[in-house]
C-alpha cells in the first residue's frame, strides 16, 4: 500500500476564488467557512471570492488559507480513510497540520492564526521589509552571502524551500542590496517578492515574544498523527515542546528542504497537497526525485487523488 504524507501549503499559494469548485460539489467546505466567519466576526468565504485586495492582506490570508486546507482535508477524509505516515504545512500550513492532527481545535486555530498574521503586520511598518527568492544558488552560498552583508539593517535566509530556492528576508534596502550580491555571486535570478511582511527572519523577534502569550492560552494536545515542524522537521512529543516550536517559527527559518527528506527517510512515497495551488506539488521532485505528489483543490483532483489512495 502506498505510504503518503499529507501537506498544507501556506501564504502566497491563496486566489480569488478558490476551492469554489469544491464548494460547489461538497457542503463540508462552507460549513467549515461558516465555523471560520463566526470565529473572526466577519464572512471570510465571501472575502475570499470576491475581494483580491482583501485576500492579499496578511491577517485575512492566514486564516483563509487554514480554513481552505483544512476544507480540503475534510472533502477527501469524506471519500476515504485517510492514514498519512505524517504531516507538514509550510509556515502557516503548519497550523494546518495541526489542526488536521487533533492537536488544534479548528476555531481556536483561526483566531491565534489571526493574531499571529496581526503581530507580523505590525512587526515592521509598512515598506520597511522585504523577501526575495534566490534561484540557482546552493544553501551555503545563500547564507554566507546574507552574513557578509556590512550595510545597515538585516538581511537573512529564511525559507529552504528546495535545492536551488532559497529566501532570503530583512530590511528592504538590505535584501535589495543582497539581491544584487547574490547575483554577482552567481545566481540565476533574485526576484523581489510582492510582500511586506519580512517573515521568519530576527526583525519578527518582538512579534514572537508577544505570540509567545497567546500560544500559552491555547489548549494544544500531541496528535494524533505526526507532524513534522518547519525550524527543525521533528514531530513535538510534548505539548510544550509543540508551542515552543510554533514561537520559534515565527522567527526562524523554514526548512522545507529537510522536512520533505525527513519525510523520505520516514518511508514516505507521495505527499498529497491539500489546499490551494500546487506550489509545495513543484517543489517535491526538486528536493527528492524519488517522490512523487499531487496537488488536491478540486473535484477532478480530488477525483484523481482517491483512484491512487484506494488502489
Amino acid at each position: 500500500m502506498m505510504k503518503y504524507s499529507i501537506v498544507f501549503p501556506g501564504q502566497g499559494a491563496q486566489s480569488l476564488g478558490m476551492l469554489s469548485d469544491l464548494n460547489d460539489q461538497f457542503p463540508i467546505v462552507q460549513e467549515t467557512f461558516t465555523q471560520a466567519s463566526d470565529a473572526l466576526g466577519f464572512d471570510l468565504w465571501r472575502l475570499t471570492q470576491d475581494d483580491q485586495e482583501a485576500l492579499n492582506q496578511t491577517q485575512n490570508t492566514q486564516p483563509a488559507m487554514l480554513a481552505a486546507g483544512y476544507a480540503t482535508y475534510l472533502v477527501l477524509a469524506s471519500q476515504v480513510d485517510l492514514s498519512p505516515v505524517c504531516m507538514a504545512g509550510h509556515s502557516l500550513g503548519e497550523y494546518t497540520a495541526l489542526v488536521v492532527a487533533g492537536s488544534l481545535d479548528f476555531a481556536q486555530g483561526i483566531r491565534l492564526v489571526s493574531k499571529r498574521a496581526a503581530l507580523m503586520q505590525s512587526a515592521v511598518p509598512e515598506g520597511v521589509g522585504a523577501m526575495a527568492a534566490i534561484l540557482g544558488l546552493e544553501d551555503e552560498v545563500v547564507v554566507r552571502v546574507c552574513a557578509d552583508y556590512a550595510g545597515v539593517g538585516i538581511v537573512q535566509a529564511v525559507n529552504f524551500n528546495s535545492k536551488g530556492q532559497v529566501v532570503i528576508a530583512g530590511n528592504k534596502a538590505a535584501v535589495n542590496s543582497t539581491c544584487e550580491a547574490m547575483k554577482a555571486a552567481g545566481a540565476k535570478r533574485a526576484v523581489v517578492l510582492p510582500v511586506s511582511v519580512p517573515s521568519h527572519c530576527s526583525l519578527m523577534n518582538e512579534a514572537a515574544t508577544i505570540f509567545a502569550n497567546a500560544v500559552e492560552e491555547v489548549a494544544f494536545k500531541v496528535g494524533d498523527v505526526a507532524v513534522l515542524h518547519n525550524v527543525d522537521t521533528i514531530k513535538a512529543n510534548t505539548v510544550d515542546a509543540l508551542r515552543a516550536k510554533l514561537v520559534a517559527q515565527l522567527h526562524s527559518p523554514v526548512l522545507w528542504t529537510g522536512t520533505v527528506q525527513a519525510m523520505a527517510d520516514m518511508g514516505v512515497e507521495k505527499l498529497i497537497e491539500l489546499g490551494p495551488g500546487k506550489i509545495l506539488t513543484g517543489l517535491t521532485r526538486r528536493i527528492d526525485k524519488t517522490l512523487s505528489a499531487n496537488a488536491v483543490f478540486d473535484s477532478a483532483s480530488v477525483a484523481a487523488i482517491l483512484k491512487e489512495i484506494k488502489s
